[in-house]
């Protein structure tokens, strides 16, 4: 249960943080471009992928339509697949959860190819293979 002067602290920060920066003033899907495009009181339209978006990332096209502006301006709803996006997180380009990003950038670890890594891999494969793991002594 939040009390009275836990909510009215809550208030004062989300006014100042309104205050300090640029809200939404209005959100759209853009199916053309697959970007989720908001405006911004400032007047600027910054646009981002859903799908390098915690929440977002397995959505259909269908599914990130309507989106709901919060009363402050600083969150995103998109009530189809029940994701919230915090705005000044997008603004400084964080994109979702520390564990979720680095999970992210971990999938492309070691799939990576070119000239170099399949020369070291065939001259590798000629000298027995990946050395095999000795226990520790």
């Amino acid at each position: 249960m939040v009390t009275r002067d836990e909510a009215q602290r809550a208030n004062v920060r989300a006014g100042r943080l309104r205050d300090a920066g640029p809200t939404a003033v209005s959100a759209t899907y853009d199916r053309r471009s697959d970007r989720v495009v908001v405006r911004l009181t400032s007047g600027i339209d910054i646009g981002f992928s859903p799908h390098d978006t915690q929440g977002l990332e397995s959505a259909k096209p269908a599914q990130l339509d309507p989106i709901e502006i919060s009363p402050s301006g600083l969150g995103l709803h998109f009530p189809k697949v029940d994701a919230d996006l915090y705005l000044p997180a997008l603004l400084e380009g964080v994109f979702g959860s520390r564990r979720w990003t680095a999970a992210r950038l971990a999938e492309g670890g070691g799939r990576s190819g070119g000239a170099a890594k399949s020369t070291a891999s065939r001259k590798n494969g000629r000298l027995g293979g990946r050395p095999r793991k000795t226990a520790p002594p």
